[in-house]
């Protein structure tokens, strides 16, 4: 993996968009809810309130992570660069940037759940899906700093 991982600019929507519409098209527990124009429009939101940190090889932008104070809100990588790394460099440039962080994944998105159980997060409460727009059951995972991977 050659990565560097930087602060999105409003010319990173698009790219960021199509990243998470990708996942929410490809990923056939996903409700399909928004349009590529609607999810692209949501991504610059994100990235003018300064929410967003991208992560980059040598030709493109291949992933992002939202975080808004302590809650990361999103992170989404391209399907063809999963397991390479980018997620993990995106979520310790969180966890440098904050002594604790707290986020929400789905129940079914399991390769999820044993990411964020290796970077150390811990589950804290389950949810019926009544708190996300999906109406999917959700898990809540929390992190502080010092703590390390697969310590749950």
């Amino acid at each position: 993996m050659s990565a560097s991982v930087r602060s999105a600019c409003p010319g990173d929507a698009l790219a960021t968009g199509r990243i998470l519409f990708e996942f929410q098209q490809g990923t056939d527990w996903m409700p399909k809810l928004y349009t590529l124009e609607e999810v692209v429009r949501f991504c610059a939101i994100m990235i003018e309130r300064g929410w967003v940190t991208v992560a980059q090889d040598q030709r493109r932008v291949v992933g992002f992570l939202a975080r808004d104070r302590d809650e990361v809100c999103s992170l989404y990588l391209a399907a063809d660069v999963r397991g390479r790394g980018f997620g993990r460099a995106l979520l310790a440039d969180a966890k440098s940037a904050s002594p604790r962080l707290v986020l929400r994944t789905v129940e079914a998105n399991e390769a999820a759940q044993r990411f964020y159980h290796r970077q150390g997060f811990i589950e804290i409460e389950r949810g019926d899906g009544s708190a996300n727009e999906e109406g999917l059951p959700d898990i809540t995972y929390h992190w502080v700093e010092g703590t390390t991977g697969d310590q749950a």
